[in-house]
């Protein structure tokens, strides 16, 4: 069974509540539940964290047991070189997420400097996203077991 976790930073647990002009109305646990429906052959780990460091400590712990990691660092993707040093310190692809268009939105949210240790990003497709993060990285252990 493969293994895939989400990482979520500050302020997403208040989705469904939080500005749902920008991020929806859906609360991420309902999302989750969702996903682990339709990704049944997928173990699904999910963390939160408002704390840098704590997000910093879970890269660590499951960047070398997961097969991938969906990482929405919020307000970190901006500001967070220690992040981006986790990133790339860990053996498992990260992809990195954003709910809403961060290019569309103030310019200090235009520039991510997590992107370059991520495998790719997906932004501005809302909770989707993740199913297509989750999509991707299910995908491509799937290739690679079949083409070893």
């Amino acid at each position: 069974m493969q293994k895939i976790t989400i990482i979520n930073g500050p302020n997403l647990n208040l989705l469904g509540v939080r500005e749902p002009s920008v991020y929806g109305d859906m609360k991420f646990d309902d999302f989750l539940a969702q996903l682990r429906k339709e990704f049944q052959d997928v173990e699904i780990t999910y963390f939160q964290s408002n704390i840098e460091g704590e997000l910093i400590d879970k890269l660590h712990e499951m960047g070398f047991e997961s097969d991938g990691i969906i990482l929405n660092a919020a307000g970190y993707t901006h500001t967070s070189v220690s992040i981006l040093d986790a990133i790339q310190a860990i053996s498992s692809d990260v992809i990195e997420v954003h709910i809403s268009n961060v290019h569309a939105r103030e310019e200090f949210r235009h520039k991510s400097l997590i992107s370059a240790g991520c495998k790719g990003s997906v932004c501005g497709l809302g909770l989707d996203g993740y199913r297509l993060a989750l999509l991707h990285l299910t995908q491509r252990h799937l290739r690679s077991s079949l083409f070893s």
